[in-house]
């Protein structure tokens, strides 16, 4: 949803109903995860996308049913050899679609509180009953602090808000079958619930050309990017426009104070034993996802035999990526960030980082569980 925050704000500042599409479940290879989101006004226009273009025209019809009967829909998009140019996943796996209106001021209200709590980073989740159809479309709001908003059940509302919170630190989203009042063990009710949380951060280190064409595309791919250096002649933010924040700091320093959680990402291009020693022991005792180290081969092996010298055990130096980037045959700086980047996806999703065409089997990974 957060793509979609411009068109949904001016959607409801103009009154314009319009309905919201959800992937909510995926089974197989799925060109979108569960979450993605497509709107479609009264009008006909659309935002987002469930498939990648794969069954969009016909979500765009089963919007213009929900807007004209105000109830909601769920719809299963799936592929047979028999019709493997009709509607349905080119991909050959299987999702379900969530079709919701926003057409009455209190769907829409409902939405700006979302979209606001969203756009300003507030960790939020939304539970949705998808089955049975009954209850369709009823909604729990979960912050940290308060809830709006039933499911129908007290018994179902305190589970699920249970879960969803524990859905939220996790960063993840997810479908929850329960009891009529929660039970745990029934699957009477199917509950999809969307995270919000907040962007998770890439972290890096070294304010050179590598790291303004890789806090770029660290932007691009939706973390919320710090670079930090010690040097104030290069920690600047007109050289980072992109990052959230520049920070001139001795790195390791700065990283003992910041928040690091199970999806951080660090990205160490200083390459200069003074800074990247005591940073590199200092992440690696943190949580944190990724820890990409720039340098030659030459400069690896005397790290690690520094970082061995600090202390650091087998395990620990196990866990860099050094040197970093998958082997793409990068030279610029702006190639080098496509390098990182593509190590840092292939690390998050499993994948072999190998040409698909080399490849059999599925096309698109289960996501990794978080660490």
């Amino acid at each position: 949803m957060r793509e979609l925050l411009s068109e949904l704000r001016d959607w409801h500042t103009s009154g314009t109903p319009f309905a919201l599409a959800t992937v909510v479940a995926v089974r197989g290879s799925a060109p979108r995860d569960p979450g993605a989101v497509m709107a479609v006004s009264a009008d006909g226009t659309v935002a987002g996308s469930v498939s990648g273009g794969c069954v969009e025209s016909d979500v765009c019809e089963v919007a213009s049913e929900v807007l004209a009967t105000g109830g909601p829909q769920l719809r299963t998009y799936g592929i047979s050899d028999e019709d493997a140019l009709g509607v349905g996943l080119t991909c050959g796996g299987t999702l379900d679609v969530l079709v919701q209106p926003c057409t009455t001021e209190a769907d829409r209200d409902r939405l700006r509180e979302l979209v606001d709590l969203v756009a300003a980073g507030e960790p939020v989740a939304v539970a949705t009953v998808v089955a049975p159809p009954a209850s369709m479309g009823a909604r729990r709001v979960v912050l940290a602090g308060r809830v709006s908003g039933s499911l129908g059940d007290e018994g179902l509302d305190a589970a699920v808000t249970d879960d969803a919170r524990g859905l939220l630190a996790q960063g993840a989203t997810a479908s929850h079958r329960y009891g009529a009042h929660g039970e745990r063990r029934m699957q009477d009710v199917t509950v999809f619930v969307q995270t919000f949380a907040p962007a998770p951060r890439m972290l890096v280190f070294g304010a050179i050309d590598h790291a303004a064409a890789t806090a770029r595309i660290g932007s691009f791919l939706g973390y919320r990017v710090t670079v930090c250096d010690a040097r104030p002649a290069f920690a600047t933010r007109q050289r980072f426009p992109t990052a959230d924040e520049v920070v001139c700091a001795w790195p390791h320093t700065y990283l003992a104070s910041t928040a690091v959680d199970a999806r951080t990402v660090v990205c160490v291009l200083t390459h200069d034993p003074k800074f990247d020693v005591p940073l590199l022991a200092e992440a690696l005792r943190t949580p944190a996802a990724y820890i990409g180290v720039m340098g030659s081969r030459r400069t690896h092996a005397d790290r690690i035999a520094r970082l061995r010298e600090a202390g650091v055990d087998e395990e620990g130096l196990a866990r860099l990526a050094s040197p970093v980037g998958l082997d793409l045959g990068a030279r610029t700086p702006e190639e080098t960030a496509v390098s990182i980047a593509a190590e840092i996806v292939q690390h998050r999703w499993g994948g072999t980082g190998r040409p698909l065409s080399e490849l059999t089997g599925t096309i698109h990974h289960t996501r990794q569980p978080e660490a």
